[in-house]
């Protein structure tokens, strides 16, 4: 575990211990459940924004992404009563689509990853109203039981959703942190021309993190979905984008590229769902929480820059000290 991850742990331990001395509900096993689900919901998506930001770039039509997927998951599940993994895999397979097509927008077509992405915003978000006629589309009285203890059971105790989470932690920990894949992206992340130089198949590399983020908004899409019970396609997943920024950010991410861990980024989403907790349960309004947010996504970039010049100031040092010897 890194230093900045150390940091954040403690962290972490530091305001869930303030939270429980100003509101003991905190630690009750109801309390610590639903957090578990919210961090399962959050934690998905939200590793993907975080291999994007990895490279450089930014992913804002995540929560758009929901609603286009999330109306014709239900769409086909109840009005075309498809089997459901069918249905199951077409939403993913759309997630990954989308990835792919922002991944070519920005690899081949050179645009920026934020035009590409918020084009995306809006693009998905419409054709999910067009769809739908703004209606907003349910389960019903479907026999949907297995599926739903799938999406939103819990085994042992444990929601589903935040094991589906902790798997996709485990898997993603070893692909950017033990296999060559993991160095490229961050070497692509860190400096693009310099790792093309290099030999590394840079463009691959970049769609790949996009196309990766494209699969888990699709899983998380089927989560959320029966998670909300119903999809109202002009609201649904609005902003969630800016919690995996927050995320990763939060988890260690750096905006410029070429750092972040996923053990970062788990903390992270454990952090900012444990901000949420605490507005809810110290009665603030919840009218508050995007503020709270937006602090917190200022305090991230503010010490991620802090921790960079500092870095920056250490190495000329070492340089200077170099020099000096030689001399």
């Amino acid at each position: 575990m890194h230093k900045k991850d150390l940091g954040l742990l403690a962290l972490v331990l530091v305001i869930g211990a303030i939270t429980t001395a100003l509101n003991p509900v905190f630690l009750s096993p109801v309390n610590l459940v639903n957090m578990a689900n919210l961090i399962g919901l959050f934690g998905i998506f939200s590793i993907g924004q975080g291999l994007v930001i990895i490279t450089g770039g930014i992913e804002l039509s995540v929560g758009s992404m929901f609603a286009l997927i999330g109306v014709i998951f239900v769409d086909l599940l109840v009005n075309y009563e498809l089997p459901w993994p069918i249905v199951i895999v077409v939403a993913v397979g759309l997630g990954l689509i989308f990835g792919a097509v922002h991944a070519f927008l920005v690899t081949r077509l050179n645009l920026q990853p934020f035009v590409v992405t918020l084009c995306g915003l809006l693009i998905y978000r419409g054709i999910a109203r067009w769809y739908m006629a703004d209606a907003t589309i349910g389960f019903g009285y479907g026999d949907f039981d297995t599926l739903f203890w799938l999406a939103s059971g819990r085994s042992f105790g444990i929601p589903h959703t935040f094991i589906a989470f902790v798997i996709v932690a485990i898997v993603m920990y070893v692909v950017l942190h033990k296999s060559v894949y993991g160095r490229h992206l961050l070497a692509a992340g860190k400096n693009e021309e310099a790792a093309r130089f290099s030999g590394i198949n840079t463009r691959m590399v970049i769609a790949s993190a996009y196309m990766i983020n494209g699969t888990l908004a699709g899983l998380s899409a089927l989560f959320l979905a029966f998670y909300t019970s119903s999809v109202s396609p002009s609201a649904h997943g609005t902003f969630y984008e800016l919690y995996a920024i927050a995320a990763a950010v939060l988890g260690g991410c750096s905006l410029r590229g070429g750092e972040g861990s996923i053990i970062g980024i788990v903390l992270g989403t454990i952090l900012l769902q444990i901000l949420q907790n605490l507005v809810n349960l110290l009665g603030i309004p919840t009218s508050l929480n995007f503020a709270v947010m937006g602090a917190v996504i200022l305090a991230g970039v503010l010490a991620d820059q802090a921790l960079t010049r500092r870095r920056a100031i250490k190495v000329a040092e070492q340089q200077r000290a170099k020099v000096a010897a030689a001399a």
